[in-house]
């Protein structure tokens, strides 16, 4: 169960904070002036446009993920007492 319990509440909360790093990146994105509706694979958008774009959603992505990561960790350790299995250390035998 535990297991279970572990893989709702981090895949959870790694989605949310993609949802909410998505609503960040558009609104920055936005008041920085640029078009809202960029694709970066798009040919026709400017090389340096498309590149900035991308290192904005891959930065904001991650730090969003990790940060909702740790935080759903320390939430199972507070709520078990233990830490998920898969972060645990690994012991050698």
């Amino acid at each position: 169960m535990d297991k279970l319990v572990w893989k709702v509440l981090g895949a959870g909360s790694a989605v949310i904070a993609g949802i909410v790093a998505n609503k960040v990146i558009t609104t920055v994105w936005e008041k920085s002036g640029r078009d809202i509706e960029i694709d970066p694979r798009n040919p026709q958008v400017p090389l340096g446009e498309a590149l900035a774009y991308a290192a904005l959603v891959g930065v904001a992505m991650g730090l969003a993920r990790t940060f909702a990561t740790r935080q759903a960790a320390q939430f199972y350790q507070r709520s078990s007492g233990h830490l998920p299995a898969e972060l645990q250390p690994k012991v050698d035998a």
